[in-house]
C-alpha cells in the first residue's frame, strides 16, 4: 500500500510539474506606447507595434495621435482592427534574447547521471544529434523565459567532434514542437598545444608543452579525409561521414571551440584547407593579437561568459569585456557564451545581465543588446526571422517595465514566441508565492 501511495504521488508531482506551452496565436495584437529596442541599435520611443498569426504586421512611432485612436478603438468593435491591446507605457520592448552553445534540456541534475545527455562516450561523434535528447520540460527551460530568453542552441560537448546543436524555442511540448532549425552546426574542440604539469604525479606545475599535439591534428585529418572521402556514396552507412557533410557542402556551420593563439590559427587555417567557409570561434579569450587574422577570414565569435576566473595569474579580470570592444571596434561579429562551462547553464537566464555589463566597459547599450539578439540569429542563420523586430518577423518579443539588460530594474511583464503569448510561470515563481503567503499569513 505504501509503495502504491508513493508512486501516486511521483505521478501527480510529475503531472503539476509539467508545462502548458501556449496556443498558436488566435488573436492579433496590438501593443502601443512602449519604448521599442529594435535590436539592430534602433530605439523606437512612443511605439506601435501589431502583429498577427505569428507575424509582425505593424511597427511606427507615435506622434501622440495614436493613443487617442486605440482608446477609439477599443470602445468601437466595427473599427477594431485588433483584437487585444496593451498599454505598455513606461514600458520597453525587445526581440527575444538568443543563447547560444548551451545544454539546456540535456542535462537535469549533473549529479544523477541518468539525467545526463549532452556530452557521449567517444571521440569524432558529428552523428550525436542534440535535438533528440532535448527536453522541452526541463525545469532549467522554463526559468529562461521570465528574463526574456526565448531561444537557444542546443549543443552537446566532450569529444573531439561532440555532435550538432540545433536551434529551438523555449515554450513547447516535446523536441519536435521546439525545433526552428534542425542540425544547424557541428561543435569541435581543437587541441590544446599545451599541458599543465601534473603535480601529482611529480611533473613541474605550469604550462609545458603537448608532446601528442601534432598526432591529434593529424588524427582529426585524417577523420576529414575519410568523411569527405565517403559522405557521397549513395549505400554508405557511415553515419559519421554522412554527418560531416553539411559542414563540407556549406550547409552547417562549424563551431570551433578554442582559447588560444595557437588553437584559433591552427584551427581556422585547418577547416580553410577543406574549404569549409562557415567557421564560428567558441572561446577565444586569448584571441587579442590574432583580431586581424579573425577579421580577415571574417569569423564571428562567441566570447565567453564574463564573469568567470581570469584564465591566467596575470589577465585582467576586465579581459572578456575589453576583448569584445576591440573584436567590435574591428568590425567583427560578436555574441555571448552565456554558460562558459557545461554545468553552468542555469546562469543562462543572466544572459541580458551579461549584456548589461558589456555596455559598462564601452560598448553602447543598443549594440550591447544586438550580441544577445540579432548577432547570434546572424551567426545561426535566423536572421530573416529572428533578432530584431520588424514587419515580417516573427513576432517573437517580450515587454519590460524596466530596462532588461539591468538586474535591478528588469521585470519581463509579457513574453511572445511567433505570436502566442506564453507562460512567466515557473516552479521559482511558484516557490516564491508559497512562501510569500505563509509569511505574510504569520505576521
Amino acid at each position: 500500500m505504501k509503495k502504491i501511495i508513493l508512486l501516486n504521488v511521483l505521478f501527480l508531482n510529475l503531472i503539476f510539474s509539467q508545462q502548458t506551452p501556449a496556443p498558436n496565436q488566435d488573436k492579433s495584437v496590438l501593443i502601443f506606447g512602449g519604448t521599442t529596442h529594435v535590436g539592430d541599435g534602433q530605439v523606437i520611443n512612443n511605439s506601435v507595434i501589431g502583429f498577427t498569426e505569428g507575424k509582425i504586421d505593424l511597427i511606427a512611432s507615435s506622434d501622440g495621435t495614436w493613443t487617442n485612436e486605440i482608446l477609439n478603438m477599443l470602445s468601437d468593435s466595427n473599427n477594431k482592427k485588433y483584437d487585444t491591446i496593451i498599454n505598455a507605457s513606461n514600458h520597453h520592448i525587445y526581440p527575444g534574447i538568443i543563447a547560444l552553445n548551451s545544454n539546456l534540456g540535456l542535462v537535469e541534475v549533473d549529479a544523477v547521471r541518468a539525467s545526463v545527455d549532452d556530452d557521449e562516450s567517444g571521440t569524432y561523434l558529428p552523428e550525436i544529434r542534440s535535438i533528440i535528447a532535448y527536453n522541452a520540460e526541463s525545469k532549467a527551460v522554463e526559468s529562461m523565459r521570465p528574463n526574456g530568453v526565448l531561444l537557444a542552441q542546443i549543443a552537446p560537448n566532450g569529444g573531439v567532434i561532440s555532435g550538432s546543436s540545433s536551434v529551438v524555442q523555449l515554450d513547447a511540448w516535446n523536441w519536435e514542437d521546439a525545433v526552428i532549425k534542425y542540425d544547424q552546426g557541428i561543435h569541435i574542440n581543437w587541441p590544446s598545444p599545451y599541458t599543465f604539469g601534473r603535480w601529482w604525479l611529480g611533473e613541474d606545475r605550469g604550462l609545458k608543452a603537448n608532446n601528442n599535439y601534432n598526432k591529434q591534428v593529424n588524427d582529426l585529418k585524417d577523420f576529414f579525409d575519410k568523411s569527405k572521402a565517403n559522405m557521397n556514396l549513395n549505400k554508405s552507412m557511415n553515419l559519421k561521414s554522412r554527418a560531416m557533410k553539411g559542414i563540407f557542402e556549406g550547409e552547417s556551420t562549424v563551431y570551433l571551440n578554442a582559447d588560444d593563439e595557437k588553437e584559433i590559427v591552427d584551427g581556422v587555417l585547418f577547416f580553410k584547407k577543406f574549404n569549409i567557409k562557415k567557421i564560428v570561434i567558441v572561446g577565444a579569450s586569448e584571441a587579442k593579437n590574432q583580431l586581424d587574422f579573425i577579421k580577415e577570414n571574417n569569423i564571428p565569435v562567441v566570447v565567453k561568459q564574463p564573469y568567470r576566473f581570469p584564465q591566467s595569474v596575470d589577465s585582467d579580470p576586465r579581459e572578456t569585456f575589453m576583448l569584445a570592444k576591440k573584436m567590435i571596434d574591428k568590425g567583427i561579429l560578436v555574441s555571448i557564451d552565456p554558460s562558459g562551462a557545461p554545468q553552468s547553464r542555469v546562469s543562462i537566464r543572466n544572459l541580458p545581465f551579461y549584456a548589461g555589463s558589456f555596455s559598462s566597459y564601452g560598448i553602447d547599450k543598443e549594440l550591447a543588446l544586438s550580441m544577445i539578439t540579432l548577432n547570434p540569429a546572424k551567426i545561426l542563420g535566423i536572421e530573416n526571422e529572428f533578432g530584431t523586430l520588424e514587419v515580417g518577423k516573427s513576432a517573437t518579443l517580450f515587454i519590460s517595465k524596466g530596462d532588461a539588460l539591468d538586474i535591478i530594474s528588469n521585470n519581463v511583464t509579457h513574453a511572445f514566441i511567433s505570436g502566442r503569448n506564453i507562460s512567466l510561470e515557473t516552479h521559482q515563481t511558484r516557490l516564491w508565492r508559497r512562501y510569500s503567503n505563509k509569511y505574510s499569513n504569520s505576521q
